[in-house]
């Protein structure tokens, strides 16, 4: 998409937001006689994410992805919020600072939107960056709710300026389709991680049957599987910026775009302090990545995830050059591995504001084999949710929080209405890349520095659905 036509998307987006909800859904009564500057309806919707092959799933205002939002950071914001389900729903506000009665969760005491009703949200957006916005219900076995569902959308928190060294800005998300459960251990985990230690593996390792969890078979980017739909044009010597977001409610994945280099401006909508290249990227569900690619290799080219079976089964796109009509094009990446590290500092320095953290947190990963029968069970420090005050954070004091995975899964984790820090991964220190969402390898450890600076109840938990519903999660209180 064109920025143009992105400027007039979003223009008319935000005018049909505008309208009375009186103009935008006949026998809703209005929540307020002051029409909200957004407005989000949850309803169910069919995608043909190929031809002929229909997914019946729910979506916000009759799409899925949902509308691109616009928020100007700083400035107050009003979302009206229509459920037009079976069921109660929350939105989330990812990685926004909010507080909680606002942060779309039912740990942190946000209040639900009931089914057949509307709930009005006020906050100002901040900080400036790509978030995003997707439903927090809890699913269980229940594949049809939460994050399985196709409620989820791009946040663009703009700042007060914008330099815009860029031609074209394009929006890609990543999606699977259809889960299933299964007993059989299926795990793409290695494929995007480099060779090297697992400081947190086991001396003996858990050989009891593996419980079910949920995989899939069905893929897209966007509302469309790879060879369905229009592909993305470009021009030879213009710059893209490509905002990425894995929306997957199940796995990590690495893309790449053969002939082509991304340049890492931002992790999590926030710039890194060392923007670099990189060949590949790998994404946890939850993360999002910023970057901009020359487009100097004319041609068609795909889009997609390095791993041939996946991008096949429908994760990838077309990116067409003008005048360029050909068979899509793909080449292997043999030996590319994405590292956060690199877009950090170039040597460890201290902790910002150059103290070193006033506490420690520990926090040990494990997997209980079929513990949720017939699901596998997760627990922090030996426990599942929930974790009564175990989690209790000083305001204004920094805490070195170490997430030691003994799993031989790969964890998204997420902390709610915070940034944190990355300080090492796996050994290798680095400095000044903020997050709100990391990959802890399997068998692996990550440290962070976190600032507590956000009262009220956060909640902690696994980006993957399965496992933050079925233990997986935890509450940061403040003193």
């Amino acid at each position: 998409m064109k920025r143009r036509d992105f400027v007039t998307y979003a223009g008319a987006t935000l005018c049909q937001a505008m309208l009375p909800a009186a103009t935008r859904a006949a026998g809703t009564p209005p929540a307020t006689t002051t029409p909200a500057d957004i407005t989000l309806r949850i309803a169910p919707v069919a995608l043909e994410i190929a031809p002929s092959h229909f997914i019946s799933t729910i979506g916000y205002n009759g799409t899925s992805p949902g509308p691109i939002l616009r928020m100007r950071e700083g400035k107050p914001v009003t979302v009206d919020v229509i459920n037009d389900t079976d069921a109660a729903e929350f939105v989330h506000w990812h990685g926004l600072l909010i507080p909680a009665a606002v942060d779309g969760t039912d740990e942190e005491g946000t209040p639900p939107i009931p089914a057949g009703s509307r709930r009005r949200f006020q906050f100002t957006p901040k900080p400036a960056g790509t978030r995003w916005y997707h439903s927090h219900a809890m699913a269980m076995g229940d594949l049809h709710r939460g994050s399985y569902t196709g409620q989820y959308g791009f946040l663009m928190i703009d700042p007060g300026t914008n330099p815009g060294h860029y031609d074209q800005e394009i929006f890609v998300a990543l999606r699977d389709w259809e889960p299933f459960y299964t007993d059989q251990y299926v795990d793409m985990d290695e494929a995007g991680a480099p060779p090297g230690p697992q400081p947190e593996k086991p001396a003996r390792l858990d050989t009891r049957a593996n419980g079910l969890e949920p995989i899939s078979q069905v893929y897209s980017i966007n509302d469309k599987a790879l060879g369905a739909g229009e592909p993305i044009r470009v021009r030879q010597g213009t710059r893209v910026l490509v905002h990425l977001l894995n929306a997957s409610a199940l796995e990590n994945r690495t893309i790449a775009l053969p002939g082509h280099e991304f340049h890492v401006l931002a992790l999590d909508g926030n710039p890194v302090p060392t923007p670099g290249p990189a060949r590949v990227i790998t994404l946890a569900p939850g993360e999002r990545v910023d970057a901009y690619v020359e487009m100097n290799r004319p041609g068609v080219w795909i889009l997609g995830e390095i791993d041939d079976m996946i991008r096949n089964a429908g994760l990838g796109v077309v990116i067409e050059y003008a005048n360029q009509h050909r068979e899509p094009q793909w080449v292997a990446q043999p030996g590319m591995f994405w590292d956060y590290t690199k877009f950090g500092q170039t040597q460890a320095q201290a902790p910002r504001g150059g103290k070193a953290p006033a506490h420690v947190i520990d926090m040990v990963f494990e997997k209980v084999p079929g513990g949720a029968r017939p699901y596998n069970l997760w627990t922090i420090n030996g426990k599942p949710y929930p974790h009564e005050r175990e989690f209790v954070l000083q305001e204004g004091q920094r805490y070195r929080i170490n997430f030691r995975n003994r799993t031989d899964d790969s964890h998204p984790v997420h902390l709610h209405r915070h940034l944190f820090e990355l300080i090492d991964v796996n050994g290798r220190p680095t400095s000044g890349i903020m997050k709100d969402t990391v990959i802890v390898p399997l068998y692996g450890r990550v440290s962070v520095d976190l600032v507590a600076d956000q009262p009220g109840l956060s909640l902690f938990h696994c980006h993957i659905q399965s496992h933050m519903d079925y233990g997986f999660k935890a509450l940061f209180r403040y003193a």
